[in-house]
């Protein structure tokens, strides 16, 4: 029962929608049991760092040194003060983005039309739900146009079910086909899927490969640190006797050990990163694709509305009868008015699909007053059989007209022309297509009996002609692919048009091998080796289908590609899904593509993907900084705790939990907050991308931290050295290798915002959180040198200003080192430049 432009159903009023929902509650399902302040807490008390904290500060307890307790015991408050805001300051940024990814629905409500968050959806609610759309309840069919749902979610059947009026639909489920407007019977946990305990999120996302690079990293690290703890306790205890103290010691070294900043900085530069792309139009539905999006070497783009521009408008008709080509718009004769007036009955009564709003437009412009007649659905044949072809039974001025349209092979199959009429129809079709134009055919049957066949295919069928509609590129499609190929990326077009369309396109857009096609059926035809090889080296595929797309997917995929994909409607939704990077259109996106896809573009704009892909290799890159750095400062920390105690020098275990605490309360905002915020480097986007297999902390660059971290420690312990020999009291000591650790620790900052260009170059580059990071660091050390308070606290003694000049020259020198060998390798590089 097709429904008019303004459905019968009313909708609730305001206060029913009150009520409806004081009833029912809301269309949500039960928040997941880790979500909340409380949750927040109880993670950032039993991390391992915070363990050790209150471990120590139970220790100074037995010990009775008061200060050293209460300061510990801030600590403890500051470090779990820093966890929760970073946490809660992530959990906004996501938030944020919830609520733009947030699925709408259209609803009927005081007679009006409006859009509302699903959520706020209640019984009795009027919804309109079309193709692609993912129903948002339960409810009953109210009106219908050519409606069909997959309930494979509920059923496990991948075959769409036809609906008619009052038939039940259910929460979760797609629709696949035509339009309907539902009354709602169920919300949120009353429906038949939260019912059965299913979620609408319910798949575990997969953690990406450096989120297990992280893990095992930080795993490894805290066994380390375990043993280690192990080791200097029962040495101190050796020496001293007295365990209390031997555990003080044993648990600073663990503290040293465990990089702690690396998880909070992981999660810190995804969320505000997520943040970021949301504010450029780049909504991204899980934080951690962020990481991913620098290692896309592979970019799958559908065609129409992707590369092409939004919308299409009919070009050209072919005239079946006189075998001739008309313009549109311009004078038409009777039998080519006749092409154009049936591709418009064969196209839906509210067209939502972008052709059928062209060929209505083009009709009504034709002839308005025909295009203003009633023409009542008698039986509609949904879009069916590869190629696709859909026919509309109805009445028009009291006679039953069949019309048909679709794909041109599909109409010329059920026609049966003569052959050379038939050569001469793909001859015109390929000419069309050749200059871009997407091209459909258009037939017409004759019906007296009383019932309709069973199948579209059964009518006795007459080819009327050709309608070629024009989608031309999008402005800045041919600037957007040369962004792509710059970055060291491949770019295919996968588009369900024909052949010669696509490849047209193609090549206005400036795509590399353009003259490379496979179709969707030669695809399904090849072994996974055979395609393996040419999806590699074919540029255009044409005529794809949902399965089609999707082994081409699995084929790039298994070939060791990182594959992003963009799609926009309800086919495209196995392909999204598959993709490393999954990317849907926001505006003419299905809700299915949507939900099918991991990224989203806000205006549709292809260049968002530029963005999203530029800003997925600066968070890599600037998180590689910030693990860098931490690792580099932790190995002086760790040697100076252990290797006076192991090599038995007079004066060990200087450093106690307080000085490593205050290291820590530095070390973590600069890690995850001062890196996260360094702008992208220079031509990042002419480097090829990273491999997916590559770990964040490969050989060679965990190589270079621990060059630079013993490096530090040499300055460090050097003035450790040179002052206990000079026969310095163990507090001017303990003060001047703090100092010359925490400016180790300022200069390192400095000279690892990048692993190439020359500190001097970087300190042009603007970053005021960083400087403030620094400017705050330096004050602090100040206050523990200079305030009397925090001079007995830290067991710290006046010392003179030239010590501390000294202490700063040791700490340059430990540091910057590294600058040498930086300019070492632009040297070399430049000269391997000149060579070729």
């Amino acid at each position: 029962m097709p429904f008019p432009d303004a459905p019968a159903l009313p909708g609730l009023t305001t206060a029913a929608v009150a009520a409806a929902r004081t009833a029912h509650g809301r269309n949500v399902l039960a928040a997941p049991a880790h979500s909340g302040l409380a949750a927040t807490l109880r993670e950032v008390v039993t991390e391992p760092m915070f363990l050790l904290l209150l471990a120590a500060c139970a220790v100074y307890i037995g010990l009775g040194e008061a200060a050293e307790a209460i300061t510990l015991g801030v600590a403890l408050l500051a470090v779990a003060g820093i966890s929760v805001y970073q946490q809660i300051r992530s959990d906004r940024a996501l938030e944020a983005l919830r609520e733009l990814t947030q699925p709408r629905a259209q609803v009927r409500r005081n007679g009006v039309l409006m859009s509302v968050a699903v959520e706020d959806l209640v019984v009795g609610d009027a919804v309109l739900v079309t193709e692609g759309s993912r129903l948002p309840a339960d409810g009953i069919v109210a009106e219908f146009n050519d409606f069909s749902v997959d309930e494979a979610i509920l059923t496990g059947e991948a075959v769409p079910v036809v609906k008619i009026v009052a038939d039940p639909v259910f929460a979760g489920t797609s629709a696949t086909a035509g339009s309907a407007w539902l009354t709602l019977t169920a919300v949120g946990a009353g429906t038949r899927l939260g019912r059965i305990g299913q979620r609408m999120e319910a798949i575990e996302t997969e953690k990406t490969p450096l989120q297990q690079q992280v893990r095992r990293f930080v795993l490894r690290m805290a066994w380390v640190g375990t043993g280690a703890f192990a080791l200097v306790w029962g040495i101190n205890y050796l020496h001293s006797g007295n365990w209390v103290t031997a555990l003080l010691f044993g648990l600073t070294l663990a503290m040293s050990i465990l990089p702690e900043e690396i998880p909070v900085a992981f999660s810190s530069f995804m969320a505000l990163g997520a943040a970021r792309l949301s504010r450029l139009g780049v909504l991204t539905k899980q934080p951690q694709t962020v990481e991913s999006l620098g290692s896309a070497t592979v970019i799958c783009a559908d065609k129409t509305g992707t590369l092409t521009q939004e919308g299409m408008r009919v070009a050209q008709l072919y005239d079946g009868t006189t075998a001739g080509l008309v313009p549109v718009p311009g004078p038409l004769a009777p039998t080519a008015a006749k092409v154009l007036a049936y591709a418009r009955w064969a196209s839906e009564t509210l067209p939502f699909d972008a052709m059928e709003k062209a060929i209505v437009e083009a009709f009504t412009a034709a002839d308005p007053a025909a295009a203003a007649a009633p023409a009542p659905m008698l039986h509609e044949y949904p879009l069916a059989g590869i190629p696709p072809m859909m026919t509309h039974v109805r009445r028009v001025n009291g006679q039953v007209c069949v019309a048909g349209k679709g794909a041109v092979e599909h109409v010329l199959a059920v026609c049966r022309p003569a052959p050379a009429v038939a050569e001469q129809i793909r001859h015109v079709t390929r000419e069309l297509s050749g200059q871009g134009y997407r091209v459909l055919g258009v037939a017409r049957a004759l019906h007296t009996g009383p019932d309709f066949p069973a199948r579209q295919d059964d009518f006795a069928w007459e080819f009327l002609g050709l309608v070629a509609l024009e989608n031309p590129p999008k402005a800045n499609a041919a600037t957007v692919i040369q962004a792509f190929l710059a970055a060291g990326m491949q770019v295919k077009m996968i588009t369900g048009d024909f052949p010669e369309t696509a490849q047209a396109i193609a090549r206005q857009v400036g795509l590399p091998g353009a003259d490379t096609l496979l179709t969707g059926q030669q695809v399904m035809g090849l072994s996974a080796a055979e395609l393996q090889a040419q999806a590699e080296r074919t540029a255009v595929f044409a005529r794809m289908f949902p399965e089609a797309k999707l082994r081409v997917v699995e084929s790039l995929k298994a070939a060791g590609e990182v594959v992003a994909m963009t799609g926009d409607g309800v086919n495209d939704g196995p392909a999204l899904k598959a993709a490393h990077i999954g990317v849907a259109m926001g505006r003419r996106g299905t809700e299915v593509a949507r939900q099918a896809a991991s990224l989203v573009l806000v205006d549709d704009d292809l260049t968002g993907m530029v963005t999203a892909i530029a800003h997925g290799r600066r968070i890599y890159q600037n998180f590689k900084k910030a693990v860098f750095y931490v690792v580099s400062i932790h190995i002086p920390i760790v040697l100076v705790v252990a290797v006076p105690l192991l090599a038995g020098w007079p004066l060990a275990n200087l450093l106690t939990p307080v000085h490593i605490i205050f290291l820590e309360l530095v070390m973590g905002p600069t890690c995850s907050i001062a890196f996260e915020n360094e702008p992208a480097e220079a031509g990042q986007m002419q480097q090829p991308p990273r491999p997916l297999t590559s770990t964040f902390l490969g050989r060679a660059e965990l190589g270079r931290s621990i060059a630079q971290g013993l490096g530090i420690t040499a300055a460090v312990l050097g003035v450790y050295y040179f002052f206990m020999r000079q026969g310095a009291d163990s507090e001017v000591v303990r003060t001047l290798t703090f100092a010359t650790l925490v400016f180790s620790n300022l200069l390192l900052t400095l000279v690892n915002r990048s692993f190439t260009q020359s500190v001097w170059r970087t300190l042009r580059v603007p970053n005021r959180i960083l400087w403030l990071m620094l400017v705050l660091t330096l004050a602090l050390l100040l206050t523990t040198l200079l305030v009397p308070g925090a001079q007995r606290l830290f067991g710290f003694v006046p010392v003179p200003i030239a010590a501390l000049g000294w202490c700063a020259l040791a700490a340059l020198l430990g540091v910057a080192w590294i600058e040498v060998y930086k300019a070492m390798r632009r040297a070399a590089g430049a000269g391997g430049s000149k060579g070729r």
